[in-house]
């Protein structure tokens, strides 16, 4: 069966080489070094993103308030900025406003039992509008130009962001695979009940996680704030689709428990080749939409295609 499992990951790895080579193909300007450059740009702020919805995911939840969290960021962030508040402590209270919201979901999907999907449906919306509330609808601008740093900076010759994201999936491989709470994670994903009765505290661990993912969501909005130089209310719109076909298309199961961060940076990278293709390509944007969710459907069936193949080999095993 491990088989199975390791052929569905090299196919995506197939899959983006192809991409690669058809977009190539299609347009020489695609393997520029601009615009590879580009491609990981882009990248950052899904990446970002989906190293918390890992963690939400590999427990069997879902986070769809990810880029209602961005959106809040964005506007709050850019009113601190323009305020004239210091660079430093207006990264640490978006950070906070982040995580604040993680717990909020965590609180009602660990003490009322609301299914995360749900919970976080709500979420979304909620924070969707606090987010215009906020800006009155208006963009925020009067962003200093050392914080534009963080989003168009460049660290040598490799952009800023991509420094960021390449440190969140360090940090998030190291967590899942060499301490404790890593463990619990995967545990609770793959079996809740048994975790409890080997002694790991469900609760704590669960509000750990989305306090995690609301955290690295605020900073993915910081990223993008600093990129488009503005605060827009709208900011984030639709993050969630991205997010999590490039974490499902990495491996990790939707039913939880199982999967990688090395599988979740080639399903980022490939979302990201495959939306700067598409564009380099003059495709409407409109057909990217019907082709992204596609992708993710695929991606959910070659999931249930695996789990189901694993469950045939335990029945006979």
């Amino acid at each position: 069966m491990k088989k199975k499992i390791d052929l569905s990951r090299f196919g995506v790895i197939m899959a983006w080489i192809v991409l690669i080579i058809v977009f190539a193909i299609c347009n020489p300007a695609f393997l520029k070094m601009s615009n590879i450059f580009t491609i990981l740009r882009q990248a950052a702020v899904v990446g970002v993103c989906s190293v918390g919805m890992t963690f939400v995911i590999l427990t069997g939840g879902m986070d769809l308030s990810v880029g209602s969290v961005i959106g809040v960021s964005c506007v709050a962030g850019a009113q601190l900025l323009s305020k004239g508040m210091p660079i430093p402590l207006v990264i640490i209270i978006i950070l906070i406003i982040g995580l604040l919201a993680g717990l909020f979901n965590g609180f009602f999907i660990n003490e009322l039992g609301i299914a995360p999907i749900i919970m976080t449906l709500g979420t979304m919306t909620t924070l969707r509008g606090v987010a215009y509330l906020l800006c009155g609808g208006f963009a925020v601008y009067g962003i200093p130009e050392k914080f534009k740093y963080i989003g168009q900076g460049y660290l040598g010759v490799i952009p800023f962001p991509v420094i960021i994201m390449a440190l969140c999936f360090a940090a998030g491989w190291f967590i899942l695979n060499r301490l404790g709470f890593g463990r619990e994670v995967y545990g609770i994903g793959g079996n809740i009940e048994a975790s409890r009765l080997s002694g790991v505290n469900v609760k704590k661990t669960l509000y750990k996680v989305y306090g995690l993912a609301g955290i690295l969501y605020a900073l993915a909005g910081l990223i993008l704030m600093a990129r488009v130089n503005s605060g827009q209310p709208s900011s984030g719109e639709g993050y969630e689709m991205d997010v999590i076909t490039g974490v499902v298309l990495g491996g990790v199961s939707i039913n939880g428990g199982e999967g990688s961060i090395l599988g979740v940076v080639v399903g980022v990278l490939l979302m990201s080749t495959l939306q700067n293709g598409m564009v380099l390509m003059n495709i409407s944007e409109f057909w990217q939409k019907v082709v992204k969710g596609i992708v993710l459907i695929l991606a959910v069936s070659l999931d249930r295609i695996v789990q189901k193949s694993k469950a045939k080999a335990s029945e006979k095993a």
